[in-house]
């Protein structure tokens, strides 16, 4: 229940952000052992493939996915445990067509 009431918390929070917040941006939950990272877009009226980097602190990718952005949405979340990840600088990147953004984040 807790996980459930955190996470729409946090999607209220971005949710009732300023429109052009735009890019990528994670939240760090430590009670839930949980990362949930979002990146958001313009919305627009076709599909878009992005691809989403996971790097770890000795920049190395943990994770690559490929995610179809469907018509219009404007946002997509990735999700990892905290749990056996490696302590460190973390980043997480996002192309979407030419263009990255990306953020940061710290695993202590």
């Amino acid at each position: 229940m807790n996980k459930l009431f955190t996470t729409f918390a946090f999607c209220i929070s971005i949710l009732s952000a300023e429109q052009d917040s735009l890019g990528a941006d994670c939240l760090i939950i430590k009670d839930e052992n949980s990362i949930i990272c979002k990146y958001s877009n313009v919305r627009k009226s076709y599909d878009r493939d992005i691809k989403i980097f996971w790097i770890n602190p000795k920049e190395n990718i943990s994770r690559e996915k490929e995610v179809i952005v469907p018509a219009g949405h404007g946002s997509v979340y990735d999700f990892r445990y905290i749990e056996a990840r490696m302590k460190g600088l973390w980043t997480f990147k996002v192309i979407d067509k030419e263009k990255e953004y990306s953020t940061s984040f710290e695993i202590k």
